[in-house]
């Protein structure tokens, strides 16, 4: 039967693991259409789909994390009778740690990028509410539009509620302590030019695992998985392999 929320370009039932890969805010599934065919036919690698976007257009944008998590963990729960690893950037890495937080079993490795650790403050202002030029701007800044969206003024328009539902949703997000740390590994990724998450809050993702921790810095801005996408993804190879090492 078609899981609506999960996009796997390349079924494999024989795989031994499975990835999952959560977008940016404002992202679809093609946001990782060159990821699928660089990791080893082992590993069946799905993007999560969340309404608003691509084939989901119809479908109102969800602008509450804890709703989109609720939905999602629903969705991948019958996926989860092999290994399985978490991928999220930015926006997505938050999905994917409150999914971790409440999968059973957890993943293997949950990997964070471009994502700041959820208890450490935000320093960067909302922007969910900004009027459309100036939530336009913001979003340039970031360097997350294609420039197919960027320079076609209708196409903008279409995609700023989804976008807006987002941003709303990550920046009204709060974190709730728990008790138990998570028991899996946690590698978390950033850009060495990325101005919306320093150093000190990618390292402090290591307070919410009783496993190992790492954290390793790619060339690039905020959107260092498109520029630096085959450095990320060999360093995502070499970890889950290092498991079976």
């Amino acid at each position: 039967m078609k899981n609506r929320w999960l996009v796997c370009p390349q079924p494999n039932s024989s795989a031994v693991a499975r990835l999952f890969l959560f977008p940016y805010a404002g992202g679809a599934p093609t946001s990782f259409n060159k990821w699928t065919a660089e990791f080893p036919n082992d590993i069946e690698v799905s993007t999560v789909h969340y309404p608003g976007r691509g084939s989901r257009y119809n479908e109102p944008p969800i602008n509450e994390l804890s709703v989109l998590v609720e939905e999602i963990a629903n969705a991948i729960q019958p996926l989860l009778d092999k290994p399985f690893f978490f991928f999220g950037h930015s926006f997505g890495g938050m999905l994917a740690f409150e999914l971790a937080r409440r999968s059973n079993p957890q993943p293997q490795i949950l990997f964070v990028s471009a994502c700041g650790a959820p208890h450490m403050p935000n320093p960067n202002r909302p922007i969910h509410s900004l009027s459309d030029p100036e939530f336009i701007k913001s979003l340039h800044e970031l360097n997350g539009l294609p420039a197919e969206v960027i320079n076609n003024s209708e196409l903008l328009q279409l995609l700023l509620p989804t976008l807006r539902a987002d941003f709303e949703a990550f920046e009204n997000y709060k974190y709730t302590t728990n008790e138990h740390q998570l028991d899996c590994p946690i590698v978390a990724f950033g850009g060495s030019d990325d101005s919306h998450v320093s150093r000190d809050r990618l390292d402090a993702w290591e307070y919410h695992t009783n496993n190992n921790f790492k954290s390793q810095i790619f060339s690039g801005d905020h959107f260092f998985i498109n520029t630096a996408r085959q450095s990320v993804i060999t360093s995502m190879i070499a970890e889950i392999r290092s498991l079976h090492a």
